[in-house]
């Protein structure tokens, strides 16, 4: 029987009607693309409507699905990959800072470092500081030298100055030390030492012995921005994320960091729709002695079922919530990471105060990471949770360690058992020759043993730890992973713990996404996936090495629309304003250095 008429017309209509809605609202072409789907690992052109990847291909696949208001991108050959996901970073806190920090991260000389000091310190106005944040190391500089305190007062004179150098010490200068009030009289925190000069005077050094207390308490004395300069300073540093290709962040919470009210800035920014990343974050126990109170408290607070989907809806398409408990559970648990001094011994109580925390996190459902730097520390985390799982099982929740650099191969079976993850960072970029002197070269060959935790089929997500014990530079990590060395140049790695690049780069994609099981709409330019990607600088596969942690965006695609852009992709993307206040190191030098 043949077919009517009209029947003919509803098929046409419909299949019109199915080909419209794929029609792509943006369409890039010309791309040299890393897919990270094993399946099509590289094409040449993707689609997208709305939010989604509606196809990826070749370049007469994807103009099939141009409209008359298609926006269409050259990517002129470049290599576009997904948008980076940063599994460990301190957003929250480092927006509200980020306009008042100089930052030192990629200056390549010693010398540069204290012109830009000298320079900072003539323009900050009275009331203010100068502050230099982690993410440097005197390997990275060709003087292979930290500064001096003699040099640090001659750049800043009578400018307050604070100068961290990762978890292991703080200067400041003589004015510095003079508007805090710190004399021979002042005693040392616990965990920390000021130190005197034979007179019995401070010199201006603050040395964390280990705890970073120290240096984090003293931080925090230091004055804030107001609201409209924090709103814009936050804006800032996601734009500088965008800059580097990152689209999506874990925030791993951080000391000196209340909730909810230090949280009033990326509250506000993500009613009015104006995260440009995506920012799922944790709570990080404030009070030592407090903190099972703390987490019972949040947890009447805040519904964690109402975030077991992601949100894309109109009003938030960035999504934005708590996703947990951590990366600090129980002050007694903070085997920080100073390889300039030794090893921490964590207090017997710990056990105690960590398990009643986790107990409670997982009888209400509640994820949660643990910082967690040294094997000892983790032999016990282990030994906790593992007791934990008995008494009310995990049955699947999700959880994960930050960094492990020194785990062993035995804990890793104990963790793959519980189900749970890794987090792991650069930090061997920054610190490899500092951990070499201590615990030699053979220790450091499997630091961390990243390769032994893919071949388990753990779940691995790479991160920076940025932005006050390490750069936010992601590109930091995979240099590392890929080519074993650290900014400096020292190789430190096993040839046989190196990654291939594209296992690099699925750590700081898929892997992180796979933390938290969001793998399956994010880190891969696969029909149905999210729309986030980054059009590269450089050659990722092709390029020296060297260059690899050099990278940046030129144009970053978050959820469908641009982000950032720069060069002959500037136009696609919105401005950024100048940052506030006015004296604002970013408004002078920008954030990370690639001079």
């Amino acid at each position: 029987m043949k077919p009517s008429l009209i029947t003919i017309i509803l098929f046409l209509a419909f299949t019109s009607g199915l080909y419209a809605q794929q029609k792509a609202d943006l369409i890039i072409t010309n791309g040299k693309f890393i897919t990270l789907d094993d399946q099509h690992p590289a094409a040449e052109a993707i689609a997208i409507t709305g939010n989604k990847i509606v196809a990826v291909g070749n370049n007469q696949q994807i103009l099939r699905f141009k409209r008359a208001g298609s926006q269409m991108i050259d990517a002129k050959g470049k290599t576009v990959v997904p948008g980076i996901y940063d599994s460990h970073l301190h957003v929250i806190r480092g927006g509200r800072f980020f306009n008042t920090e100089l930052r030192w991260d990629g200056v390549k000389t010693l010398n540069r470092a204290l012109v830009m000091l000298k320079e900072q310190a003539s323009r900050t106005p009275e009331g203010q500081w100068v502050r230099v944040m982690g993410g440097w190391t005197e390997y990275q500089f060709e003087e292979k030298r930290l500064p001096t305190l003699a040099e640090i007062n001659e750049a800043t004179g009578k400018t307050p100055t604070f100068i961290l150098y990762l978890y292991g010490l703080a200067y400041l200068n003589k004015a510095g030390i003079e508007k805090l009030g710190i004399t021979g009289d002042t005693p040392n925190p616990t965990g920390g030492l000021i130190q005197k000069d034979p007179s019995g005077q401070p010199t201006g050094l603050l040395i964390a012995e280990p705890s970073a207390f120290i240096l984090y308490s003293t931080l925090s004395k230091l004055p804030e921005l107001n609201q409209e300069e924090k709103v814009n300073s936050t804006r800032q540093f996601m734009s500088e994320l965008n800059s580097l290709g990152i689209t999506s962040v874990m925030d791993a919470g951080g000391g000196f960091q209340n909730f909810p009210d230090d949280y009033a800035i990326t509250d506000l920014l993500a009613k009015k729709g104006e995260l440009t990343v995506r920012l799922p974050y944790y709570l990080f126990a404030q009070k030592p002695g407090t903190e099972l109170q703390d987490y019972i408290r949040w947890i009447s607070m805040v519904d964690i079922t109402e975030h077991s989907a992601d949100n894309h809806s109109d009003k938030q398409p960035i999504e934005y919530h708590v996703q947990g408990g951590g990366e600090n559970l129980v002050s007694s648990a903070g085997d920080f990471e100073n390889f300039i001094k030794p090893r921490p011994e964590l207090p017997a109580v710990m056990e105690g105060q960590l398990k009643a925390v986790i107990n409670e996190l997982v009888k209400h459902r509640w994820p949660f990471r643990l910082h967690a730097t040294y094997n000892e520390s983790i032999t016990r985390f282990l030994n906790v949770i593992e007791q934990v799982n008995k008494e009310t099982p995990l049955n699947g929740l999700t959880w994960f360690f930050d960094h492990a650099e020194t785990v062993s191969d035995e804990n890793l079976d104990r963790i793959k058992a519980l189900g749970g993850g890794i987090a792991v960072q650069d930090r061997m970029a920054f610190q490899a020759e500092t951990f070499i002197s201590r615990y030699g070269k053979t220790a450091a060959l499997n630091t961390p043993p990243v390769r032994r935790m893919l071949e388990k089929n753990i779940k691995v997500g790479g991160g920076t730890d940025g932005t006050r014990v390490s750069s936010y530079n992601p590109w930091i990590g995979i240099y590392q992973f890929a080519t074993g060395r650290s900014v400096g140049g020292t190789p430190f790695t096993a040839k046989e713990n190196y990654l291939d690049r594209i296992t690099a780069l699925k750590l700081y994609t898929q892997g992180s996404a796979s933390l938290i099981h969001q793998e399956h709409d994010r880190g891969t330019l696969k029909e149905g996936y999210l729309a986030d990607l980054v059009i590269l600088s450089g050659d990722y596969l092709n390029m020296n090495e060297e260059d690899i942690k050099s990278i940046r965006s030129e144009l970053t695609i978050l959820n469908g629309k641009a982000v950032y852009g720069s060069g002959e992709f500037r136009q696609q993307a919105p401005v950024v304003p100048k940052a506030l206040p006015a004296w604002s190191p970013v408004n002078f030098y920008g954030g990370y250095q690639h001079k």
